[in-house]
C-alpha cells in the first residue's frame, strides 16, 4: 500500500513539472487537440503540422511544445521515426470488442 501511495505521489510530481509552452493557454491546448483530431490525430509532417497552426493560430514552436507536453503527461505517443500521435478525446484508442477479437 504505502508502495502505490509513494508511485502515485511521484507520478503527480512528475506531471507537475510538465508545463505548457510559454505563451500558450488551456485555451489553445484545447484548439490544439481539437486540431490535431481534425487531421488525423497524428503530427508526423509539413502536411499535419500547417493545418494545426492555421486553424490553432499557434507557432510551429508552439504546437511542437504542445506535443511534447501531452507526450509528458501520457496523451500523445512519439514515434521512433519522429512526429506525435495524439491519445485523448476524439482520437482516444477504441478498445477491442469480443467480437471484433
Amino acid at each position: 500500500m504505502i508502495r502505490l501511495v509513494l508511485a502515485g505521489a511521484a507520478l503527480a510530481s512528475l506531471a507537475a513539472c510538465a508545463m505548457r509552452p510559454e505563451g500558450t493557454s488551456a485555451e489553445d491546448a484545447a484548439a490544439f487537440d481539437v486540431a490535431v483530431a481534425s487531421i488525423g490525430c497524428d503530427l508526423r509532417t509539413e502536411s499535419d503540422y500547417l493545418p494545426v497552426e492555421l486553424q490553432t493560430g499557434l507557432s510551429r514552436e508552439q504546437v511542437q511544445g504542445l506535443a511534447q507536453y501531452r507526450a509528458e503527461l501520457g496523451q500523445m505517443a512519439e514515434f521512433e521515426s519522429g512526429g506525435y500521435r495524439l491519445l485523448t478525446g476524439a482520437c482516444e484508442p477504441k478498445a477491442e470488442t469480443p467480437a471484433e477479437a
